[in-house]
């Protein structure tokens, strides 16, 4: 396997509420064990932190937690994960930060190393503000990006790179022979779209089939107000779905329906559909622009209607070319190379203040 540079140590941290990879719904996690394991196998020391029960080949891992948090947020956990894991990554040389802005506060005040934080969140609002009176404070953070149109969001944050989440493509099941229906995937949250989606599909004449996380209160609320009355033959529940089952969703379906309404920092569901040759019907919200390529490996459209006006323009969409879309821009090696890069030249960085000030 390729290897850029001189790297040494990374430590990478994980955040405390989801094993890696996750057994359901985890995009975070299940991009972060991706990414440990395939640096892993390009000859990388990792030193991973991350939740109980997490199994990462190729990685030397540490669960600090004696259990699962009961409940995602919760602070008591999520600090004595981050102080944890000063300790562990103590003898890294460079360090990916993707548990959280309170992780990356001690981790960049703490750790003598380079920290990168990942900004897996939106970049507005409450979560803006946190960064902003962050960065007076911890001078030698740096963000990375998931997508150009996160940095945009704050330009004034110290971005220094955008590394776009990947995917294994081989292990994403291809089928050019679909069903008829669509699909819906993601959280069951009004910004993520769920009756959108059932509008569109009857607009179009289209069974949807619908799985999503449903475990927070918020989350069942909405399920209960806007989806559970529509449920019936042409829209159907099937629940919070492991890997295997919801990549079977996705590729045996015509199209993932992606409405929302916010500004997705990048949206791992789209490029598991488009790996499986399933092409996506989303609004130009975030990073959608960014990963799907309207008329490649599906439509971009501002509103329901005009979204389920291109359910009958499906056949336009070559199965293979999504498939080849991420391949090229969203692979697990697409996202190794990025993170390198990055590790490289925040070395190099830090080597040269050393040199200076020497």
């Amino acid at each position: 396997m390729r290897r850029l540079g001189s790297i040494g140590r990374v430590g990478v941290l994980a955040p405390p509420w989801v094993p890696l990879p996750p057994p359901a719904y985890g995009g975070i996690e299940a991009v972060v064990a991706l990414l440990c394991e395939r640096l892993a196998a390009r000859g990388h020391d990792v030193k991973l932190v991350a939740a109980p029960g997490s199994e990462v080949e190729g990685v030397d891992l540490e669960t600090p937690l004696a259990d699962l948090p009961d409940q995602i947020g919760l602070g008591g956990a999520e600090l004595r994960h981050a102080l944890a894991a000063l300790d562990a990554l103590g003898d890294c040389d460079v360090v990916l930060e993707h548990a959280g802005p309170v992780a990356a506060i001690l981790a960049s005040c703490h750790l003598n190393a380079p920290v990168l934080h990942v900004t897996h969140g939106p970049i507005e609002g409450e979560p803006v503000e946190v960064y902003r009176a962050m960065v007076p404070k911890t001078p030698a953070l740096r963000l990375i990006a998931l997508s150009r149109a996160q940095w945009d969001a704050a330009p004034d944050l110290p971005f220094v790179a955008v590394c776009p989440n990947g995917v294994d493509v081989d292990e994403v099941p291809f089928n050019d022979r679909p069903g008829d229906h669509l699909a819906f995937l993601g959280r069951m949250a009004p910004e993520k779209g769920a009756a959108e989606a059932i509008a569109i599909a009857r607009a179009a004449g289209r069974q949807l089939r619908i799985a999503a996380k449903c475990r927070e209160p918020d989350e069942r609320r909405y399920f209960e107000r806007a989806v559970e009355p529509h449920l019936g033959d042409d829209v159907v529940w099937l629940g919070e779905l492991g890997e295997t089952d919801k990549l079977d969703l996705l590729a045996g379906a015509a199209a993932l329906v992606f409405p929302i309404s916010w500004p997705e920092p990048f949206g791992m569901v789209m490029i598991e559909a488009m790996a499986s040759g399933t092409p996506v019907l989303a609004t130009p919200c975030g990073s959608v622009p960014e990963v799907v390529r309207d008329g490649v490996s599906g439509f971009v459209r501002a509103d329901v209607d005009a979204l389920a006006a291109c359910v009958a323009r499906l056949d336009e969409i070559d199965r293979a070319a999504c498939r080849a879309h991420v391949a090229e821009r969203f692979s697990a090696d697409a996202m190794a190379d990025a993170y390198e890069r990055v590790m490289v030249a925040a070395l190099h960085d830090r080597r040269t203040v050393r040199t200076a000030r020497a």
